[in-house]
């Protein structure tokens, strides 16, 4: 047998890992003794394991970083739009997310039962729209987390408990909080939806909410115990500001079961782009059939589309 003949760093830096506490000091220790260890045929053996503690801590290492990164709220929009919904305790956010996805929320009868951020996708004929259910407001301040989701959504949804003692002051907490965090309600649409229509005191209310919430917020009404909450898919679609379009290849018939989904007011050109990003530069002709004054009729780049028209490009 080679002996190994360890030199006096080595043993200084192996007793460095012995008594080292934290995963970064042993990975540093480690990388040490692999430094100053003498490279032939005696120390292989040794070497290779401390590569093998070394790849295990370093694994170790990774994981506590991502966790220690992990962020609850961080959601990554899908679908046709991010709707996140937002509210006091026992508003009936998660009953609505519930109700329209098959995300499995946590409902109850008890205040803060949804702790952190949960996603489910909601139908809507050929499009899924994603819908977030969040911890509730309180007036006590939000989570920088959730502040953040609001404001890269593309629809906030308020939930508000519409038999409640307590709703004017709810809603003005809230939208005075939205505000104050800058959420973004000048650029995108804010949907206050007024639960619990079929309990006592919900009616009455309603009138006085009425007459409290500025214009441009929408007020609905709704139950999650009956068919009205189907009156929230269209409802939510249209406050998203956006269109389905459907695309056709030239002699062939369109392909209605995937719509591209734009921004209202988007031209033939933007339609091109979403489609390829070489297709601007390289579009010749576009046909529309839907809102164009007859089928196939030629348009030009900028030329407006509606809501399900069907576009073919020619390249």
């Amino acid at each position: 047998m080679v002996p190994a003949n360890l030199t006096p760093q080595y043993h200084q830096a192996e007793q460095r890992f012995k008594a080292a506490k934290t995963v970064e000091e042993k990975i540093e220790a480690l990388e040490e003794m692999l430094a100053v260890i003498p490279k032939h045929k005696g120390t292989e053996k040794l070497q290779a394991d401390i590569k093998k503690r070394l790849s295990k801590l370093r694994n170790q290492g990774m994981q506590k970083s991502k966790a220690a990164r992990y962020n609850p709220y961080r959601i990554p929009r899908e679908g046709a739009g991010q709707v996140v919904l937002t509210g006091f305790p026992n508003s009936g956010k998660s009953s609505l997310v519930g109700a329209l996805t098959r995300a499995r929320v946590c409902i109850a009868d008890y205040p803060f039962a949804t702790q952190v951020p949960v996603a489910g996708m909601m139908s809507f004929e050929d499009i899924s729209i994603q819908l977030v259910d969040t911890p509730p407001l309180t007036g006590e301040g939000v989570d920088p987390g959730l502040v953040n989701l609001l404001r890269q959504a593309d629809l906030i949804l308020l939930t508000i408990d519409g038999s409640g003692d307590t709703c004017l002051e709810e809603i003005e907490i809230s939208l005075n909080l939205f505000q104050q965090k800058k959420v973004g309600l000048e650029e995108k649409p804010c949907l206050i939806v007024i639960t619990k229509e079929d309990l006592p005191g919900t009616q009455e209310n309603l009138a006085l909410i009425r007459e409290f919430v500025p214009p441009q917020y929408p007020l609905l009404t709704i139950s999650v115990f009956d068919a009205g909450i189907e009156r929230l898919r269209p409802q939510i679609y249209a406050a998203l500001n956006v269109i389905r379009i459907y695309s056709k290849t030239p002699g062939q018939p369109p392909d209605l079961r995937t719509p591209f989904v734009l921004k209202k007011g988007s031209t033939i050109l933007d339609f091109a782009r979403s489609v390829h990003r070489d297709f601007p530069q390289r579009l010749k002709a576009a046909k529309v059939w839907g809102s164009a004054k007859f089928p196939g009729q030629a348009v030009l780049r900028d030329y407006v589309l509606q809501d399900k028209d069907i576009v073919e490009l020619h390249v």
